[in-house]
């Protein structure tokens, strides 16, 4: 059996930041094209609730597939201290182990898509135009789920590798073919919204298998991995460990943004849909950000590894560098530019005039959002876990305080974007804080005790 070659870490400077973040952040602006292309094309139809049915439908697939978003971001980090440590065998291991996990999940999810579904409308809060709509956006994209929560351990895998050229190539496969089929299914054959899901269900499928062939080229063999490597009981605890914790700290993140769709929604369709415009705009912004918490993840995975406190101190504070600066610069082009982005999404000139009066508090939430992204790429590559839970759960009180004061004033969808700025404001402190104690206690630590030292253990 061969092994993907294993590279040595590389001392973290400006332009190897640059190298990894660039591709991944042109990779993720990309991202939000499965919601924002159906949104668009759906939009053109000047119809709010259904413009409405189909954004609700990005964001509960949104909440459903980023609560497992931990199959992503722990392969990346285990795989970049499996890099850092020069272990190629234990890189296919992770790699076969994310992609099962990932698969059998997927498969529960469809299996159980009923009860998910009659869950997610209860709290939606939506009408009954939008819900119609939504049921049958939704039992045709849930089917989707084995091929994205696998797709997430291939693209952990080779983020952790250092190679986001490749999670590029990736991504923009995906979002290619869901552009050209959602054009095809929804105004070349006239289906609506059916024919907005099954060209994200198309696409998520076509994204998996292009990810298999590029890890046979990279020399990975995951299904040749032995089943009694599989089954090792300190790497289960371990990855179960770590996973666990991303899997509740990203509960808590989707719990917040789950409530401000349900609470934006119970203002009306034009509401929703005009929140919908502006979380749009809010993810593309954010998906530059996550170019460099990926940055983070692998140098930071990759110094862990190598046990080089000087090489995880310096990409720390690098990502968190290039992350402030881009956070301000896409808070100030989301102001300038987000009247034409709204134009072009919708036709509706309710939701038009409704999301104009957001925008301003809009294009504060990516200046909010930079910390914490670049924190969460650091604890993630650390694997510092159990921190990352509490700490969410920590600034999920203060989101919910919050909450309930600016509902209390009476303050409307104002006090719904108020109360999102603070949270991730939140976030940010209390990972800032916590940081240094952190560091000292992962690099206190033996070499021969890092191994084997569970995520929870680290925190």
């Amino acid at each position: 059996m061969t092994h993907p070659p294993a590279a040595a870490p590389v001392l973290p400077t400006h332009r190897r930041v640059l190298a990894l973040a660039l591709p991944m952040t042109l990779a993720n602006v990309t991202t939000p094209m499965l919601g924002f292309v159906g949104a668009a094309v759906i939009g053109r139809l000047g119809d709010a609730a259904l413009l409405g049915a189909v954004a609700l439908g990005a964001v509960i697939f949104d909440a459903i597939f980023w609560s497992f978003g931990a199959l992503r971001m722990a392969t990346a980090g285990l795989t970049a201290q499996a890099v850092g440590a020069r272990d190629g065998a234990e890189v296919d291991r992770i790699l076969a182990r994310a992609i099962m996990a990932g698969a059998l999940i997927g498969l529960s999810l469809v299996a159980l898509q009923w009860p998910i579904a009659q869950a997610a409308f209860a709290v939606s809060g939506a009408s009954e135009a939008v819900i119609a709509g939504l049921a049958t956006y939704f039992h045709i994209r849930i089917l989707s789920a084995p091929f994205v929560l696998a797709s997430y351990g291939v693209l952990g895998s080779v983020l952790g590798r250092g190679r986001t050229d490749l999670g590029l190539l990736l991504q923009v496969a995906i979002n290619l073919v869901n552009v050209g089929l959602t054009l095809a299914f929804v105004l070349g054959l006239g289906m609506g919204l059916a024919g907005a899901a099954l060209a994200a269900l198309c696409a998520e499928a076509a994204g998996l298998a292009l990810g298999l062939v590029v890890l046979a080229r990279l020399g990975s063999r995951p299904f040749r991995v032995p089943l009694r490597d599989l089954r090792d009981a300190a790497a289960l605890r371990r990855t179960l460990s770590v996973n666990l914790d991303v899997i509740l700290r990203t509960l808590a993140l989707i719990t917040a943004i789950v409530l401000f769709s349900a609470l934006g929604a119970r203002q009306g369709d034009v509401v929703l849909a005009a929140n919908s415009v502006l979380w749009n705009l809010f993810m593309i912004g954010g998906f530059f950000l996550d170019g460099f918490a990926t940055a983070a993840e692998t140098l930071c995975g990759q110094a862990v590894g190598a046990r080089d406190a000087e090489a995880f101190r310096r990409a720390s504070a690098l990502s968190l560098r290039w992350c402030l600066g881009f956070g301000i610069a896409v808070g100030l082009v989301a102001f300038l530019g987000g009247p034409g982005f709204i134009d072009f999404v919708t036709t509706s000139a309710p939701v038009r005039e409704t999301a104009r009066a957001y925008l301003p508090l809009a294009a504060l939430a990516p200046l909010a959002a930079a910390a914490p992204f670049a924190y969460d790429g650091i604890y993630i590559g650390a694997t510092w876990t159990r921190a990352m839970r509490n700490l969410m759960l920590g600034a999920l009180a203060i989101y919910g305080a919050v909450l309930a004061l600016v509902l209390a004033l009476g303050l409307g969808n104002t006090g719904l974007w108020l109360a999102f700025v603070a949270f991730l404001g939140a976030r940010g402190l209390f990972q800032a804080v916590a940081f240094p104690g952190l560091m000292r206690e992962t690099f206190r630590r033996p070499p021969s005790s890092a191994a084997g030292k569970t995520a929870s253990d680290v925190a």
